[in-house]
């Protein structure tokens, strides 16, 4: 694949689809065991009081159920989701339009909430705090400050990178959850679940050798059932088996381990052409050709925590697992900076 690489497609899914594989109640929700655990003892405490959740942040990598379970809280609660996205709210009357179409027991969804622009957080203080909206009316002299009542709503923001919200933004979540990667035999029981509901018959040893291959990642793993049941739809009887599974997956580029086509080139360009690093993210991101934002948030995360690659203050390192997933050879050496050298032999 030239231009687009396989995690293009997995990280954009058909949007009507997901909307039905996407579970609506907590019982139905696989894995994170322990968000999900205080998430329902949260919300079972708040209907008893007959008050709204406390805010929430979710964070964690792309993918991993931060909009279902948001969606799933809003059910629970008996309340609407209002979704929007941090990008999107570019002024303070993008804000205000949004919070004063609440009412009671509302959740308002804000993704990437750590995109939306400093100037707007300050109006979102009194919001999250004391359930009151400032707006200034006219310009100059005859400028004038209202303050509107609103109801009481819960806010859940979703963010892949928390660090980069400020402090104040941070305290005003009184409920802050981390959303890992899934384990394999996790994946597997998403992934029998989508089969059952695409009503497609899916060998158990299929199912497994799928999550196995999806980064550890829910929206990856429904996105590969669906190339792997176009697969056995054309080139086979419509029902997925190991054989079928292995050569779908084959096809998509993604190797045994759920390392795609993009991982192997960063992986090769640090080990290869940077002589394993270190190698500044700016400098591997034009090597690659890929956006820095794209290899930080999407690809690096699950080459750490697999073992594949080092991130230090110098830059990005390959490991000796990198090296011997890649059949590369790493041979002792001293560089301009005196690091260790890579080369293939």
């Amino acid at each position: 694949m030239a231009d687009r690489t396989i995690s293009d497609v997995l990280t954009k899914p058909d949007a009507a689809l997901e909307v039905t594989l996407r579970p609506s109640i907590f019982s139905d929700f696989t894995g994170q065991a322990k968000v999900k655990e205080r998430l329902e003892i949260g919300v079972q405490a708040a209907k008893q009081r007959g008050e709204a959740l406390d805010h929430l942040l979710l964070c964690g990598p792309p993918g991993l159920g931060k909009t279902t379970l948001a969606n799933i809280i809003a059910k629970a609660m008996g309340g609407n989701l209002k979704p929007t996205s941090g990008p999107t709210i570019e002024k303070a009357a993008d804000l205000a339009g949004l919070l004063t179409n609440l009412e009671e027991g509302d959740v308002l969804f804000i993704d990437e909430i750590h995109r939306l622009q400093k100037t707007i957080e300050e109006y979102l203080y009194p919001a999250m705090e004391d359930f009151k909206l400032d707006i200034i009316i006219d310009q100059g002299p005859n400028a004038r400050s209202v303050r509107l009542n609103l109801p009481r709503f819960t806010l859940i923001g979703a963010t892949t990178r928390s660090g980069l919200l400020s402090s104040p933004m941070l305290t005003r979540f009184p409920m802050r959850e981390r959303l890992d990667y899934y384990q394999a035999e996790e994946l597997s029981k998403i992934v029998v679940r989508a089969a059952r509901l695409l009503n497609l018959e899916a060998d158990p040893e299929a199912c497994l050798e799928i999550a196995r291959r999806s980064r550890g990642t829910p929206r990856i793993a429904n996105n590969l059932l669906r190339r792997v049941r176009d697969y056995a739809q054309v080139k086979g009887d419509g029902r997925v088996t190991m054989a079928i599974s292995d050569l779908a997956l084959s096809i998509l580029e993604i190797d045994q381990h759920g390392l795609d086509e993009m991982d192997k080139r960063i992986l090769e360009t640090i080990a290869v052409k940077f002589t394993g690093g270190p190698v500044g993210l700016n400098s591997l991101a034009v090597a690659v050709g890929e956006e820095p934002d794209t290899i930080e948030e999407v690809y690096e995360p699950y080459l750490i925590m697999e073992g594949y690659l080092q991130r230090t203050t110098q830059g990005r390192v390959v490991t000796d697992l990198g090296y011997s997933r890649l059949n590369l050879k790493k041979v002792v050496g001293t560089g301009g900076s005196g690091m260790r050298q890579g080369s293939l032999i």
